[in-house]
């Protein structure tokens, strides 16, 4: 590495451009709406197959399950504690 003035501007000039590209992947990154799409996507692939785009009711029954347990317990704490 040589410390000619047109290397170290060089070498300057690629840090830049680099940091600014980091800077941008991390403004995309926390936006919003980007984190709202990811995971939306991410909840969507649990209740819906990717490759075949069905859905997949193993877990749909499970959530069903385990809100209608959720009622169940209040309703039965509710009338318990009256």
């Amino acid at each position: 590495m040589s410390n000619q003035p047109s290397d170290i501007e060089r070498e300057i000039e690629e840090t830049r451009e680099r940091l600014a590209g980091t800077i941008d992947q991390l403004l995309y990154r926390s936006h919003p709406k980007t984190i709202v799409s990811r995971e939306v996507a991410q909840i969507k692939a649990v209740y819906v197959d990717p490759e075949s785009g069905q859905p997949r009711t193993d877990n749909i029954v499970k959530t069903v399950g385990a809100v209608v347990g959720v009622v169940a317990t209040f309703v039965v704490l509710r009338k318990i504690f009256r």
